[in-house]
């Protein structure tokens, strides 16, 4: 049994899962072609786009009762890359915390890119994760992860937050793709 599971094989995935294996956790990873099987991981990332995610909860909505399930998506219309396209008093955690009831739900790594993920860090700072949810444990059993990788933690509230670092996850990603930051830069917090 893995500690976490990373179901999504892209560059976010791959940078969350050298983070976590840095930190000594055994980790899991999913790509499309394993969606028969089971996710062990008492932490599961969803590691995909957020138009991908329906598509994984309903294939394995029923496996992620009692499983901290971290949603890292910006739902970004990556058509336009001019708005967010979940309601403006929801986010995409809060629509995926309602799909899974029995799941605890948090917010993270939204608000960073891989190339800082796996560099640990922005610029000369260290890279931060923000985390938001309701259940402390299931944050701090995160937070523990993330910082044995050696990057920073701020808990950032409630799953409310979410909204907030889903803005600025959007943000971010439309400061990349017009080019006025680097895909390997973004946001750096000084404590």
């Amino acid at each position: 049994m893995a500690d976490v599971s990373i179901i999504g094989a892209g560059n976010m995935g791959q940078a969350i899962a050298s983070v976590v294996g840095k930190g000594g956790s055994s980790v899991e990873k999913f790509d499309e072609s394993d969606a028969d099987k089971p996710a062990s991981g008492h932490i599961v990332i969803l590691a995909v786009p957020y138009p991908a995610v329906d598509e994984v909860l309903r294939q394995r909505g029923d496996q992620l009762a009692g499983k901290i399930v971290v949603d890292i998506t910006n739902p970004v219309d990556f058509d336009t890359f001019d708005s967010l396209t979940v309601p403006a008093d929801s986010s995409a955690a809060a629509q995926i915390a309602a799909k899974l009831p029995n799941s605890r739900v948090l917010k993270a790594f939204n608000t960073t890119f891989a190339g800082t993920l796996a560099a640990g860090t922005v610029g000369p700072l260290t890279t931060t994760v923000l985390i938001a949810g309701d259940d402390a444990d299931a944050k701090a059993a995160l937070a523990g992860l993330i910082t044995s990788g050696g990057l920073k933690v701020i808990d950032a509230g409630t799953l409310k937050r979410a909204r907030e670092m889903e803005a600025m996850g959007f943000l971010q990603i439309a400061l990349a793709a017009s080019e006025k930051i680097p895909w390997t830069g973004g946001f750096g917090i000084i404590d």
